[in-house]
């Protein structure tokens, strides 16, 4: 897998500059492996505590290539959240998108989240 999607948990740990992230990212970035997706830029703007980060964040669009997202991705993320809580796990629906979002689109997700862990065994997803 060439590609990566950096989840927003290690995104934050990249711009607070904590290892082993911050290296991890770096070397990402220079072999241009990183993509990225809507919900996480959408996040992680959420997330900023200034202008000046926002407009960082701003040029992801300008700096990542994006995966495709559509509908049926997001009925598909709502069908596995649903699974999911019937099976007794509580895993958020944007957790549930990034993984399938990744999954279509043959990329390996780089997370330190422990949701992904439980959707792998229902999505045969790379975890990085």
């Amino acid at each position: 897998m060439d590609r990566v999607l950096v989840d927003t948990s290690v995104w934050i740990d990249f711009f607070r500059k904590k290892e082993p992230f911050y290296s991890r990212v770096l070397k990402l970035l220079d072999e241009d492996r990183i993509c990225c997706i809507g919900i996480v830029l959408a996040e992680l703007i959420q997330g900023a505590k200034s202008a000046k980060e926002t407009k960082v964040l701003k040029d992801f669009t300008h700096v990542f290539s994006f995966l495709e997202e559509s509908a049926r991705v997001w009925e598909k993320a709502g069908e596995l959240s649903f699974s999911l809580r019937k099976s007794g796990q509580q895993i958020g629906l944007s957790d549930c998108y990034i993984a399938l979002a990744a999954y279509r689109e043959k990329a390996a997700i780089l997370t330190i989240d422990n949701h992904f862990n439980i959707i792998k065994e229902h999505l045969d997803i790379v975890l990085l």
